[in-house]
């Protein structure tokens, strides 16, 4: 299982823009996220560099994640869209800047686009540099591009009802952390029985149950809320430990219910 740098829990933003945002932001640096993740096609880069000029918290302590999306895949375009980023962010740099989608088709080369993001990196625009979206096989593949240490993370659709196993055994495996989006299935955790029923033994909500077991799996988690007690119970859950029985009984959960899934989408695993 890989170690990370990566801060866990993170701050997701998807969906999340203006006033709404901000505050988000100003809450949960207050309780002590350090990990904020957005993205290009989010369309709230501005308000997530507001939030965090505001605040009292140093950028640099903070851990700060965006991604370029795939009409920006070609060199020159993925290069510009990054500069965009930054001045939208108002930041010099980005801890972490991902591919948000291989390329559809392989339009661009993967080739092309990850040497580009790479040299992004090396000007110091990027700390480190990963993938969100990539299969197994398109894993190795950037692997053998760029060497075996260059990526730090695949983000990836994870949750108790898409759990992702060969996908997140072949990452650790070739040392890169997974990074779990949607861990809360958009708020389905909270109607399943099973997960339900591990809270009330716990004192906790499904939510944090979905999370502790994302934990437990060594991935690193960024889930979304606009509500101050959420995102505190966000924080706790990674310190609620779970036994081996309701390890298996939510590993018996996973039904292949895969809710990020365009039409450009690669052919999954």
């Amino acid at each position: 299982m890989s170690t990370t740098l990566l801060p866990n829990p993170g701050l997701g933003t998807f969906r999340l823009k203006g006033d709404t945002l901000k505050q988000v932001i100003h809450d949960a640096l207050a309780m002590g996220y350090r990990h904020i993740d957005t993205a290009q096609m989010y369309e709230n880069e501005q308000d997530v560099g507001a939030a965090i000029a505001e605040s009292d918290v140093p950028r640099e302590s903070l851990f700060l994640t965006t991604k370029v999306w795939h009409d920006r895949l070609e060199p020159a375009s993925l290069k510009a869209s990054v500069q965009e980023s930054l001045d939208r962010l108002g930041t010099d740099y980005v801890d972490l800047l991902l591919i948000h989608w291989p390329s559809p088709e392989d339009e661009v080369p993967m080739a092309d686009y990850l040497n580009a993001l790479r040299e992004v990196q090396q000007a110091g625009q990027a700390r480190h540099i990963g993938v969100s979206n990539f299969t197994i096989a398109q894993v190795d593949q950037a692997l053998d591009i760029l060497g075996p240490e260059a990526l730090l993370t695949n983000q990836v659709e994870v949750h108790p009802f898409l759990q992702n196993r060969d996908v997140v055994a072949h990452c650790h495996s070739r040392g890169l952390t997974v990074t779990g989006y949607m861990p809360l299935a958009v708020g389905k955790v909270m109607e399943d029985a099973t997960l339900k029923h591990i809270a009330e033994d716990h004192g906790v909500t499904p939510a944090q149950v979905a999370l502790a077991w994302t934990r437990a799996r060594g991935v690193v988690t960024i889930p979304s809320s606009t509500r101050r007690d959420h995102l505190a119970g966000n924080l706790s859950a990674l310190d609620l430990t779970l036994s081996e029985d309701e390890l298996e009984a939510i590993a018996a959960l996973e039904r292949g219910e895969r809710i990020a899934n365009p039409g450009f989408a690669p052919d999954w695993d």
